[in-house]
């Protein structure tokens, strides 16, 4: 079994991995309610359009996470990229970028944001995104 295929499940839900990510986040919030409330002000602030637009700032972040090797940070850019939009081909432009910045291990979480953008892109049907 490889490094890769030990550590990334073939199946990987980028929506249960936000759901359990954002329970997380909800008990943060409760303990530490000055620091969540800074970082939500910081998120706010940076995402605002200006110079660049929501979507550029989110091409940025999700691009961020593929070489951070974040998967919870590849759901949510992906999840607001599609609120927003964004093109699928937007999409894989900035995972180029990613992957060329961040060399083979990018390029393994570049093939996982796909995955997300596509899942969170999905048709929904009864309240349930489809897996496909």
């Amino acid at each position: 079994m490889s490094f890769y295929s030990s550590r990334l499940p073939i199946n990987k839900s980028y929506t249960d991995i936000t759901a359990e990510i954002n329970r997380g986040i909800l008990e943060l919030r409760k303990s530490a309610p000055d620091a969540m409330a800074g970082f939500n002000a910081m998120a706010r602030g940076a995402l605002k359009p200006g110079a660049l637009s929501e979507v550029n700032k989110e091409l940025i972040a999700l691009a961020i996470g593929v070489a951070g090797h974040c998967d919870g940070c590849i759901g949510f850019h992906a999840k607001s990229l599609v609120r927003l939009g964004a093109k699928r081909e937007e999409v894989m432009e900035a995972l180029a970028v990613a992957v060329y910045m961040g060399g083979g291990p990018s390029l393994m979480y570049a093939a996982e944001a796909v995955h997300a953008f596509d899942e969170f892109a999905a048709p929904v049907s009864d309240g349930v995104a489809s897996s496909s």
